[in-house]
């Protein structure tokens, strides 16, 4: 009897279909120092039917060369070619200039950044007729938001990683270690706030060894937090005004996050602090600082000698985030892969937006509208339900 032989099977191939174009340039904000795709990230992207287009040294922020995405079949190009792609991916606020390289229809992917938003770009993108989406408002079928949280995490940690080395600097910071050893003292670090960020910094400073007080006016995300990191190990607290002022008297590091609702620490409270404490106010916002008497130091664009400004000045550093860009990109490239899966799945940006509604309320323009509410009283148009243009297209 013959066994019968396998053979191959020929696949039918889709020819002359055009690939969907991903642009991206170089951040074109000296506060943005984040990038959103290692080489890594682009290769699988290319891997999934993608036609990457880079901006040539975009990827330098991140120390990453231009060969290294070529290898994963990444075009360099210049910043027009890489701003006239299908979708481009570009994290800070876009400038009105940016916005004109855009081609009409095509789709941006950035964080919204609404204090930081020109009026002027926003117009340009609606009379393009972009399709505009904010990174940081997408949610997932749970509610999460993986791109805010995951970068809101990196924050933390990078925040509690650059106290330490801080306070540990011999020359200009006290020459200290964050954690005690035998016989001596552990650094305070106080916690404002309780949300990702303010866990993930709470983690790292109790990994050091310090004591750690967390302060919050939603009792019951503080609870969650305390359960989350050990009631043992984490002390916490509302925010009664003179246990919270006495922390912040005693503390070696204060680390500020949002709160429900907004708090603002007063210069009567600040004189009383220590000199040469570590703080930082991780709010992402330039409207509302936490510590409006403090003279803050933007970890994106600071020079070295600037970060360490002496033992005996008190300083707000921001933009943790972006001190530790490496580190972010690999974290955004592997969520927007699970983002783009779904485009693929769906066909499409437009039908992912009807089908995925974590997707859809992360758009803040559409069809040469704004459909973001905060974005529409920036551009002093109407605000526009995008459901009833996903109804009828």
């Amino acid at each position: 009897m013959v066994e019968p032989t396998p053979l191959e099977q020929a696949v039918k191939i889709m020819a002359g279909k055009r690939r969907v174009t991903i642009g991206l340039p170089a951040a074109s904000s000296h506060s943005e120092r984040r990038f959103p795709l290692t080489p890594e990230g682009a290769a699988m992207l290319s891997e999934r039917g993608f036609e990457l287009r880079m901006q040539a040294g975009a990827a330098e922020v991140i120390h990453f060369s231009d060969d290294a995405y070529r290898r994963g079949g990444v075009r360099i190009v210049d910043r027009r070619e890489a701003f006239a792609c299908d979708i481009v991916l570009h994290l800070p606020a876009i400038s009105p200039e940016d916005a004109s390289l855009i081609k009409s229809g095509a789709v941006l992917l950035s964080l919204l950044h609404v204090d930081r938003q020109d009026p002027m770009a926003i117009k340009a993108l609606l009379r393009r007729h972009v399709i505009a989406i904010a990174l940081d408002l997408v949610t997932d079928d749970a509610d999460n938001l993986p791109f805010a949280d995951i970068l809101s995490e990196v924050d933390g940690r990078a925040a509690m990683a650059i106290a330490s080395s801080l306070l540990a600097d011999s020359v200009h910071g006290k020459g200290i270690l964050l954690g005690g050893v035998a016989g001596i003292v552990p650094c305070e670090v106080t916690v404002i706030g309780s949300d990702i960020a303010a866990r993930a910094a709470a983690r790292s400073a109790l990994g050091l060894g310090a004591v750690v007080r967390m302060f919050d006016n939603d009792v019951y995300r503080l609870r969650s937090a305390l359960h989350e990191l050990g009631e043992a190990n984490v002390i916490g607290s509302a925010l009664h005004p003179r246990v919270f002022a006495g922390a912040l008297r005693t503390a070696d590091v204060v680390i500020a996050t949002p709160t429900r609702y907004p708090l603002e620490i007063g210069l009567d409270v600040v004189s009383e602090m220590k000199r040469g404490v570590i703080t930082f106010d991780l709010s992402h916002s330039r409207t509302s600082c936490i510590f409006p008497s403090l003279a803050c130091i933007d970890l994106a664009e600071a020079a070295p000698a600037d970060v360490a400004p002496g033992a005996q000045v008190r300083t707000c550093y921001v933009n943790a985030g972006s001190a530790v860009p490496r580190t972010a990109a690999m974290a955004l490239s592997t969520t927007l892969l699970t983002l783009f899966d779904d485009i693929i799945v769906c066909d499409g940006v437009t039908n992912a937006l009807k089908f995925n509604n974590g997707l859809r309320r992360a758009a803040y323009t559409f069809l040469g509208k704004p459909v973001n509410p905060d974005i529409a009283r920036l551009c002093g148009q109407r605000l526009i339900d995008i459901n009833l243009f996903l109804q009828f297209s």
